[in-house]
């Protein structure tokens, strides 16, 4: 069994203490979540380059704070591109009174919980997703 690949890249830079451990981490939620892993790139990013994806890619004319890409074949292991714009990390992190290692954390896994099969585009969806992005926010906070 090969060892996913997970890497974290910075276009923008954000503090992103216990790499290593995040890592090991999120092949722990694709297991939980009975998916297999083959690889994740984390790209960290601008508001700017995020919405001239946003536009270019799915025609949406408006910040984000994440996009996720499946690049995966399909019955394939999960393998992605998820990209996070820092401005709205710590924008987020500010409106809701959170740190920014904790809005970074949520985001990251919450484009994890993308690729499990995981929405968030209505009312009921949202509520799920925000539960299982606690769940793994109190799971990881706990880990060692």
């Amino acid at each position: 069994m090969t060892i996913p690949i997970i890497q974290f890249n910075f276009l923008e830079s954000i503090g992103l203490r216990e790499r290593a451990r995040l890592k090991k981490f999120l092949i722990s939620l694709f297991k939980k979540e009975g998916k297999k892993l083959a690889g994740l790139q984390y790209i960290f990013c601008s508001d700017k380059y995020l919405l001239e994806m946003n536009q270019q890619y799915l025609q949406h004319d408006y910040y984000t704070d994440i996009i996720t890409f499946d690049l995966s074949d399909k019955n394939q292991p999960i393998n992605a591109e998820i990209y996070i714009s820092v401005d709205r990390v710590r924008d987020n992190a500010r409106q809701f009174n959170s740190s920014i290692k904790q809005e970074l954390h949520r985001v990251i896994f919450h484009g994890a919980l993308h690729l499990c099969g995981y929405k968030d585009k209505t009312v009921g969806e949202s509520k799920e997703m925000r539960n299982k992005e606690e769940k793994y926010l109190g799971l990881f906070d706990r880990s060692t």
